[in-house]
C-alpha cells in the first residue's frame, strides 16, 4: 500500500501544483518525512493522512487507493464533503466555476 500512497501523493502534489516542501509546512511535517511516504518507507499516521488530504484537496481515500469509481449517487456525499471541507480556501471565481458547472446545459 506504502507505494500506492507515495503515487497518489504525488499526483495530488502535481495537480495541485505544490511542492513536497509546502505540503510539509502545511501540515507541520519535515521535507523529509513526506518524502519517506512518497518512496514508501513510512507511513503516515490517520491524524496526519487526514490533514495531508486537507492541504491536497483529495480525500483520505484517494490517498490509501479505497476511493473508487462509483454511480452519482455513491459519489455525491463523497462531493458534498469535499467541497464542504475546502470551500473556506476557494476563490469567488472557483466558487462560481462550482456553480456554473452545476447550473449548464448538457
Amino acid at each position: 500500500m506504502s507505494k500506492e500512497l507515495g503515487g497518489r501523493i504525488s499526483e495530488a502534489l502535481k495537480a495541485q501544483g505544490i511542492t513536497q516542501k509546502e505540503l510539509a509546512l502545511r501540515i507541520g511535517v519535515t521535507e523529509a518525512v513526506i518524502s519517506r511516504y512518497i518512496s514508501g518507507d513510512r507511513e503516515p499516521k490517520p491524524e496526519v493522512l487526514a490533514n495531508m488530504a486537507t492541504a491536497l484537496h483529495v480525500t483520505s481515500d484517494f490517498l490509501l487507493g479505497t476511493e473508487q469509481a462509483g454511480d452519482l449517487e455513491s459519489d455525491y456525499p463523497r462531493i458534498i464533503r469535499l467541497i464542504a471541507r475546502n470551500a473556506a480556501g476557494m476563490t469567488a471565481q472557483q466558487k462560481r466555476n462550482i456553480i456554473n458547472a452545476l447550473i449548464e446545459d448538457e
